[in-house]
């Protein structure tokens, strides 16, 4: 395990605040922000939709940075489900995506799955795991009863 300036820094009390962290990096287009969502472990992996399995911070990094290229991840979590634990959370989370089309601005939806542990820099992703969606989860989106508080 290596550790870096960047990653010494405290961010986050919990795991839905370094989700949120995530997912802001995400729409900003800020790789710096979105790494500092990571744990420094060389065990870490994250997989994006349709592509293979990504392992260790520098790699994750590079393929945040081309993903950037073409501008930012307008991604918003749905659907939370979690399961935590002392030290670690596993959240599955259905994505909306706002993704731009020759015809203009469409959603699509992702299914992830993001693993938090409590690391000595505080709680930090350390595994994404993102699959195309289907119709079955637009289906369970818009099927969802309102609930008013």
């Amino acid at each position: 395990m290596r550790k870096s300036k960047l990653q010494s820094v405290t961010i986050g009390g919990n795991a839905d605040e370094i989700e949120a962290q995530f997912y802001d990096a995400l729409r900003a287009g800020d790789v710096d922000k979105l790494m500092l969502c990571w744990a420094d472990e060389d065990e870490i992996s994250c997989v994006h939709p349709g592509g293979s399995r990504i392992s260790g911070a520098g790699a994750i990094r590079a393929a945040f940075d081309a993903m950037f290229s073409n501008g930012t991840i307008r991604a918003t979590p749905m659907r939370v489900r979690k399961i935590e634990a002392l030290s670690s959370s596993v959240h599955s989370v259905i994505e909306k995506i706002e993704v731009m089309t020759p015809d203009g601005p469409r959603e699509a939806y992702v299914i992830a799955t993001n693993v938090y542990h409590k690391t000595a820099q505080g709680w930090r992703m350390v595994a994404h795991h993102a699959s195309p969606g289907t119709a079955r989860e637009m289906q369970e989106l818009s099927d969802a009863p309102m609930v008013l508080h």
